[in-house]
């Protein structure tokens, strides 16, 4: 059913947001995980395995209430939907536009993820790699903190992720001055979030005054003024913290890298062991654990080689996982 703004004020469910949350030590630390991606509700790589993951095993601490937030894309299939919670509208500005904002909840695994509704902007087959892309998580950006009010949470830290949500930190610095800290993780330095400075008055609606914080190189550059503004920048292993430094490896960010190379860190992605176990895995042709790994893993490997037609001569068989780009 369609869902109308009431006198300028947003429309509400009436359930509690938090009534068959886990129960948290009053003193817990309050963690908002801002993702464009997440498994298994929508994701095309590694972020959407950390996001996946790291909030699961943070909840698993009486100390820590960690929560999820993302867009409601289309590709989020009825599975899913049926199990969200509506928790209420607004409209919120992106730039000198209005634009509507709904609010989703979902319990799984003792996490509370919240997800974004906008179909104009998230009704689509993918998730990235659209001419809007920059106004889509401007407005994501936006609504992370308009959404506040509605799931009646008050996060201490908000932790966003890739360009995508890099205008979070910006927009805590420039805009909402919240009492709040903010950390930026770079999964991959060379998907950076640039557009030409048009979009600086027209799409990011940044205040006067704020355009050096995205400025770079002749560009606006999203993840460059996330860089300049968040309280801590982490990256996904020490080594890449390291190497991001490097003209090689950063991809022109080297500077502004090296320039907040006192709130840099590199903390080593681990994996999900529940998903991930072999002993348990439906997606492998054959389950073992440390008592038979050695027959499991034959028996994995030539499943493999009748599929792609390889040799079965006692070859070695290489894997990796990378995106397919230079």
């Amino acid at each position: 059913p369609a869902i109308r703004e009431e006198a300028g004020k947003p429309v509400k469910a009436s359930a509690s947001c938090d009534a068959d949350r886990p129960k948290k030590r009053p003193d817990a630390v309050r963690v908002l995980f801002v993702t464009p991606e997440c498994v298994p509700f929508a994701s095309s790589g590694g972020l959407g395995e950390v996001a996946g993951s790291l909030p699961k095993k943070l909840a698993e601490h009486d100390d820590i209430d960690c929560r999820v937030i993302m867009p409601l894309y289309g590709a989020i299939g009825c599975q899913w939907r049926s199990q969200m919670e509506y928790l209420g509208n607004k409209f919120i500005p992106v730039a000198w536009r209005s634009k509507y904002m709904g609010v989703f909840r979902l319990e799984k695994d003792g996490v509370t993820y919240y997800f974004i509704d906008n179909e104009e902007y998230f009704k689509r087959e993918g998730l990235y790699g659209y001419y809007d892309d920059c106004e889509r998580f401007a407005f994501f950006s936006r609504a992370v903190f308009e959404a506040l009010p509605i799931i009646g949470f008050d996060p201490q830290i908000l932790h966003a992720n890739d360009w995508q949500s890099a205008l979070v930190p910006i927009y805590q610095d420039t805009i909402y001055h919240r009492n709040v800290r903010t950390i930026f993780s770079i999964h991959n330095v060379e998907y950076q979030g640039r557009y030409g400075t048009e979009v600086i008055r027209d799409v990011l609606g940044l205040p006067e005054g704020a355009d050096h914080l995205v400025e770079y190189m002749g560009d606006a550059n999203l993840m460059k003024g996330a860089i300049e503004t968040a309280n801590i920048v982490s990256t996904v292993s020490p080594t890449y913290a390291q190497e991001l430094k490097d003209p090689f490896f950063s991809f022109g960010l080297d500077p502004i890298i090296r320039r907040n190379a006192f709130k840099l860190c590199g903390i080593l992605n681990g994996i999900d062991t529940d998903s991930n176990d072999p002993a348990t895995d439906k997606n492998i042709p054959f389950n073992y654990d440390i008592t038979n790994f050695e027959e499991g893993k034959a028996k994995c490997k030539e499943a493999l080689q009748d599929k792609f037609g390889l040799n079965k001569d006692g070859s070695p068989v290489f894997a990796m996982v990378s995106r397919m780009v230079g």
